[in-house]
């Protein structure tokens, strides 16, 4: 059992350290600053044993804002996700939002959202979030109960907040937690406010002294629950964007859905969701209906890895279901899979969903505004996602628009549309994320499976068709588009920082010289753009029009015969992933050949690239 807290710091004044003074200060404010006895534990065990490395990575590196917030393991340590970096991080918020909305009277009446989700710790975290803003006299609305990811940006923007958190490690293994912060404009936080608020938050590192009195939580007029104001209103907006043709059709037809929120909070919203908009009720993954933080039947809980819907396919051919919908565990996200001829489940890739969807966007725009004007409406997705949208874009003569990758690109961008007159109808990126219109500007994973069974229901008694044969009926008529998306594992930074260097000083060093060819020069680079350095060469200045990063690696490399490939690393895991598409016109038929044309060019990009056998680098188990 560890000791009391004045005896642990006296212990730890007078016995011998590391002997390193940065190592052993950041061993003293770690045992002084935190109240959290299990992990203050973690660090006087450690220094007990004298495990110097483990207590120099732990303390000696602090947590990075990865996509829009932070996301790390649980345990004791500055580079993890635990109580003190929690208040350390809320403190820092708090104080940037401060310099921001110094009107003290927007603190006290627009405040602040805290929602959570079914992960260990994840209602502390959001808890002592709501302390330390509570004690600086914020309006504090927390959910008191789980919900999922997008009823934090709804409620910022319904409720006028100034900014909201989601405790959340969305489709990260059990170990995980996450701290994912949006705006007052409802979207993720990107530059300035990322960088404003990472400074801000190095600047209040000493946690004031009321940071855990939860007695701040009890009977305080400053503290609401938004669940009852923004639920409903949240439906309601679903429910507007149809109309009441589609309600009938939904109720007649006889598709059969499955249903599984991967020990996620999504169930109760999915099924709020399909009674609102009259689709009959769907069958359940009973073993994976509730919250289970330790995520029993599936330790990797991303629906966008097939072997993850297994139990989901399972239940579907008991219950004889055409189609399998998916939310992963904050379900902000959807993945799909139809039921084939031969009686077994195709699951859709993300760009295929985006596809399916997009057409079904434009599709209900047209039912809802017949001959109407298609200039003044907007789609967007990623640079790493398929180009379906722009090719759509090109024939049916709306707007198409391409952002940085994730979706804190995506929502700012279609905030910024909406204010100049455009009307958004859909944005998607490749890793199963979707978003209809803006009323919330990020990926919502409940809207979407309400969107996808009703375009299902509508494709089967309207078009007398399934989601596979639409998905052709859509490539006939725009092009086949065909993409891969995977990944290898690098765990070493240095290594990954090397890897991408090589890329990008291919010319026995020189800076901004890039590879020209694969394969024996077998196939030619035209153009590459760095969006780390904010390098392209097919621009006049050889600058991107895009945002660049330095915090993370992307280039993109175009070929002369029009395949795309891009190698980027995740901001949440340690992966480099690869992205490759080839876009064919309507008048190609020959898909297998395009289809074998971006294998081998995607092989060998990763071949000769990433260098997996050279560097150690594990391959993804497809």
């Amino acid at each position: 059992m560890c000791q009391p807290m004045g005896q642990l710091l006296c212990e730890i004044r007078n016995m011998p350290l590391s002997g390193d003074r940065e190592l052993d200060d950041q061993i003293r404010k770690w045992v002084r600053w935190d109240k959290c006895p299990s992990t203050v534990c973690q660090i006087m065990d450690a220094v007990r044993v004298k495990d110097w490395d483990t207590l120099r990575k732990r303390l000696c590196n602090r947590i990075k804002f990865g996509t829009a917030g932070l996301r790390a393991t649980m345990r004791a340590g500055f580079d993890s996700m635990n109580e003190l970096v929690v208040i350390q991080t809320a403190q820092g918020l708090c104080e940037y939002i401060k310099t921001q909305y110094p009107n003290r009277e927007d603190w006290s009446e627009r405040g602040v959202v805290f929602g959570y989700d079914g992960r260990y710790n994840s209602h502390r975290f959001a808890e002592l979030s709501a302390i330390v803003f509570l004690n600086n006299d914020f309006k504090v609305w927390q959910y008191r109960r789980y919900v999922h990811t997008p009823l934090v940006p709804y409620a910022i923007i319904r409720l006028q907040c100034l900014a909201g958190v989601m405790v959340t490690a969305s489709h990260n293994p059990k170990e995980d937690n996450g701290y994912k912060i949006f705006w007052s404009n409802g979207a993720q936080i990107i530059p300035p406010h990322d960088e404003g608020i990472e400074e801000s938050i190095l600047n209040n590192l000493d946690p004031r002294g009321a940071s855990t009195d939860d007695s701040a939580m009890c009977s305080n007029s400053m503290l609401d629950d938004p669940y009852d104001i923004v639920v409903q209103p949240y439906f309601d907006t679903l429910k507007k964007g149809m109309n009441c043709t589609l309600f009938e059709c939904n109720d007649k037809c006889t598709l059969n859905f499955t249903y599984t929120a991967m020990h996620g909070v999504g169930h109760e919203f999915a099924k709020a969701a399909f009674a609102r908009v009259n689709l009959k009720p769907f069958h359940s993954v009973t073993e994976q209906e509730d919250p289970d933080p330790e995520f029993s039947t599936v330790p990797n809980p991303n629906p966008e890895e097939p072997k993850t819907l297994e139990l989901a396919m399972k239940t579907a051919k008991s219950n004889g279901s055409e189609i399998i919908l998916a939310n992963d565990p904050d379900a902000d996200r959807l993945a799909v899979a139809e039921k084939g001829d031969d009686g077994n489940y195709k699951a859709f890739t993300g760009n295929e969903v985006g596809a399916l969807l997009g057409w079904w966007a434009l599709e209900l725009y047209k039912i809802q505004n017949p001959g109407a004007d298609m200039s003044n409406v907007v789609m967007i997705s990623s640079t790493v996602s398929s180009k379906i949208l722009r090719a759509m874009a090109d024939r049916e003569g709306f707007q198409f628009y391409e952002t940085p990758t994730g979706f804190k690109w995506m929502g700012n961008k279609a905030i910024e549309l909406q204010a100049a007159g455009k009307t958004v109808l859909f944005a998607f990126e490749e890793a199963i994320g979707y978003m209809f219109g803006a009323a919330v500007p990020d990926k919502d994973g409940i809207t979407a499976a309400a969107q996808f069974a009703t375009l299902a229901c509508y494709l089967r008694c309207r078009q007398c068709m399934t989601l596979q044969e639409k998905l052709r009926d859509i490539y006939e008529t725009y092009g086949f588009h065909t993409t891969i998306s995977s990944y290898v594992i690098c765990r070493c930074p240095p290594l990954i920082e090397k890897i991408f260097e090589r890329l990008r000083t291919w010319d026995e060093g020189k800076a901004d010289t890039y590879p020209t060819s694969i394969m024996n020069r077998d196939y030619e680079i035209e153009s590459v753009r760095d969006l780390t350095t904010g390098y392209d060469s097919s621009t006049s200045d050889k600058k991107a029009v895009l945002p660049s990063s330095s915090s993370s690696q992307m280039i993109t490399f175009t070929f002369k015969n029009g395949a795309v490939v891009t190698l980027r690393t995740s901001g949440t895991e340690p992966k480099m992933k690869y992205y490759a598409e080839m876009c064919g016109k309507p008048e190609e038929k020959n898909w297998t050949k395009l289809t074998n044309t971006l294998k081998i060019i995607t092989d060998g990009c990763v071949e000769e690239f990433y260098e997996p056998t050279k560097n150690g680098l594990q391959r993804r188990k497809e």
